[in-house]
């Protein structure tokens, strides 16, 4: 049986259901590019199976809304660790 990017297009949009995963880390996850991840669950799922899409579509737009949060905890965590490694050296 052929691998079709419909049928990858599925499985990047169980995964990030499953996992409730960011295009970013489903990329990292899959070996493949952001774009196409973006591509396969935004594009080639909508046509090919409205249902999964729409479950992907509501993980994604939840993960945006967030964004704003996660970076602001990522740029905190930098600073802080910067912070005590300035302390430690003499």
């Amino acid at each position: 049986m052929n691998y079709t990017v419909d049928d990858r297009a599925a499985e990047l949009g169980e995964y990030i259901i499953t996992n409730n995963a960011t295009v970013r880390s489903t990329a990292k996850a899959f070996g493949i590019s952001k774009s196409t991840v973006h591509t396969d669950v935004s594009q080639r799922l909508k046509k090919s199976d409205y249902a999964l899409y729409l479950k992907v579509r509501r993980v994604l737009d939840e993960n945006k809304a967030q964004r704003h949060i996660r970076g602001g905890l990522a740029t905190k965590e930098k600073y802080k660790s910067l912070h005590s490694e300035s302390i430690k050296t003499p």
